[in-house]
């Protein structure tokens, strides 16, 4: 699977482990955040880390992601996938993959929101068991209610975990509903081929448009292809957002 690969990447080829591969770009604040496949690994080791050693979970715990395309969102879907936790999203927050279950009465092992999505947690999703709260800006959150965590200073205080590839393989699955990474992976390549993206391209991705993980994420990776998101993107800029990042195509 695409998620696979992208964690392993930074050790299995080490001549890409420095090569920029997501970067971040916010419109309205003018941030930009560039990680290559080592960073991006890092983050998602860590935050494997956090789940398997800081909240003892792994194969067969399930996680829910309410995060709108973001390079955390990144390291939180593929630290969660590279130990083997089948991830859950809500439709209309972050649609694709397997949909949340409104009214159902199982609590999710973990769940993972922004401070804007909180009221959409509180609504449709079951009680999380670890639950964390995962900001889109610069720096820590300023305001953490109670009961919640702020995964970018958790998921600092863990070690890095890495792939369990025994957990990671073909039949297991990915998603509570049951869908296998193998079956993932065959669609992030299926959407790879429909854009043609092939090593080395690199992605541009409108934040607002595509919140699509197998899209912005799963596709480009599965490819070897790179992923330029933007949030709050202006229109009248894409010309130059397109010159400046370099990108050769646009989802």
């Amino acid at each position: 699977m695409a998620a696979h690969l992208a964690v392993s990447v930074s050790t299995d080829a080490p001549e890409q482990a420095e090569r920029p591969l997501l970067t971040y770009c916010d419109d309205a604040t003018g941030e930009r955040t560039e990680l290559t496949a080592s960073g991006l690994g890092d983050w998602a080791a860590r935050t494997a880390g956090l789940l398997r050693d800081g909240c003892g979970l792994g194969p067969g715990s399930r996680v829910a992601v309410l995060l709108p395309p973001h390079w955390r969102t990144a390291a939180v879907l593929l630290g969660a996938w590279s130990v083997g936790m089948a991830v859950s999203f809500r439709p209309r927050a972050t649609a694709g993959l397997s949909v949340l279950e409104p009214g159902g009465d199982r609590p999710y092992d973990a769940v993972f929101v922004t401070p804007q999505r909180l009221d959409d947690w509180l609504e449709d999703v079951p009680e999380g068991v670890h639950r964390y709260l995962v900001g889109t800006g610069p720096g820590p959150l300023a305001d953490v209610p109670v009961g919640w965590l702020d995964w970018s200073a958790e998921v600092l205080r863990h070690t890095e975990a890495p792939p369990d590839y025994a957990a990671v393989h073909p039949a297991a699955p990915a998603t509570p509903d049951g869908t296998s990474y193998g079956a993932w992976g065959r669609l992030a390549r299926e959407i790879a081929d429909r854009l043609d993206l092939r090593p080395g391209d690199r992605l541009l991705v409108d934040a607002a448009e595509h919140e699509q993980p197998v899209k912005w994420l799963l596709a480009p990776l599965a490819a070897g292809a790179s992923v330029v998101i933007c949030a709050n993107l202006d229109p009248a800029t894409l010309p130059t957002r397109t010159a400046t990042e370099r990108t050769t195509h646009t989802l």
